[in-house]
């Protein structure tokens, strides 16, 4: 996981510095959503995946997928991307590319990792909790993992707010063996 954040900090940054030169970043997200949700399917990425096929392939296979023609740009970064074998990066890509838009729009992006499904209401007092608290607009996303048994973790940028079940044990046992 290290290492694809590795490879896509650099696209990110370009694509970011870009999108502010020319003030298109919801452009950009639009396309990169669009690029994310092709390479992120099943039958794409084998495609994509296949040594076989030379980047000029690659890159007409992806280009013909779009029902609209994609700009100069868009159609620029495949390219380079296919060159360089890293279509699979673009997920990657793509949440940098947001974190560093939302970042500078001031929004921050929480990840709110829940034991259980959480309610729209859940979701919302908690996302007015964390703007109340945090000062700033708040993009939620919400993860279930039945290994917290109960309670929710909450991970903001390095921030990590951790009211688990699973944490509240770990911290006793902690304590216990001292």
């Amino acid at each position: 996981m290290a290492e694809i954040t590795t490879i896509a900090r650099p696209y990110a940054e370009a694509l970011f510095r870009r999108a502010q030169e020319t003030g298109q970043a919801a452009r950009w997200s639009e396309h990169l959503a669009w690029l994310t949700s092709l390479v992120e399917n099943e039958q794409v990425a084998e495609v994509i995946s296949n040594p076989r096929l030379t980047r000029e392939q690659l890159v007409h296979f992806i280009l013909g997928l779009s029902e609209t023609p994609l700009d100069s740009e868009t159609q620029n970064l495949v390219a380079t991307l296919a060159e360089n074998r890293r279509l699979g990066a673009l997920p990657a890509i793509t949440r940098q590319y947001e974190g560093l838009r939302h970042e500078h729009e001031g929004i921050l992006d929480a990840q709110i990792t829940s034991a259980y499904p959480l309610s729209e209401g859940q979701v919302q007092q908690l996302m007015k909790h964390l703007e109340r608290r945090l000062g700033k607009q708040v993009r939620v996303h919400v993860v279930v993992d039945s290994a917290l048994l109960g309670g929710i973790s909450i991970a903001i940028g390095d921030r990590v707010i951790d009211g688990s079940v699973r944490a509240r044990l770990e911290q006793m046992a902690v304590a216990l063996k001292h």
